[in-house]
């Protein structure tokens, strides 16, 4: 059965950007021991990924000519539709989350949805209650301010720690269900 899943690194103080959307920070550790198995590992168990219109534009800006995510399924929730680039399996959508959730887990084909990048979209599902695990890199420096890792309308249950692993260069990657 298909979870929804938000894989994302933060800072130590529970960012996942600087203000301006800024990663230079976090992409100082790609490639890291560990890190990239993590990745691959995870990578395995998705078969849909969906982000916001602002994760999207972002990756063209920083990948261009280059989809990283290439015959894989993808929907980007955006008020604003823009190209597909080659090799991209993209549908756009808006709306409310839950009126997608079937579509989603029907593109995944029994394996897991990715929510990217951004914390919004990440949070509407949370809020809706559809969100199913939290994975977490927590990079080992400060940002001081940011974008939090799920900025979220209300307090969550109590999540449930599933594991917990140091994966190298002090980062750690927690794994947290959310309880519905």
């Amino acid at each position: 059965m298909s979870s929804l899943q938000y894989y994302v690194g933060a800072s130590l103080d529970g960012y996942i950007a600087t203000p301006d959307d800024d990663l230079a920070w976090l992409l100082q550790f790609d490639g890291f021991e560990g890190g990239k198995e993590s990745y691959d590992s995870f990578m395995e168990g998705v078969g849909c990924i969906v982000m916001g219109g602002e994760t999207y534009r972002w990756l063209l800006a920083h990948e261009p000519g280059k989809w990283p995510y290439p015959n894989m399924p993808c929907w980007i929730f955006t008020h604003h539709e823009g190209t597909v680039p080659k090799d991209a399996d993209i549908t756009f959508a808006h709306g409310d989350v839950r009126t997608f959730v079937a579509d989603l887990k029907a593109d995944a084909e029994g394996k897991n949805v990715w929510v990217v990048g951004g914390g919004n979209l990440a949070a509407q599902f949370a809020d809706a209650g559809l969100l199913d695990e939290l994975i977490v890199s927590v990079i080992p420096l400060i940002l001081g301010d940011g974008k939090p890792v799920l900025p979220l309308r209300k307090p969550t249950p109590p999540l449930e720690l599933v594991s917990s692993a140091a994966l190298g260069r002090g980062v750690m990657e927690l794994r947290y269900r959310f309880s519905h």
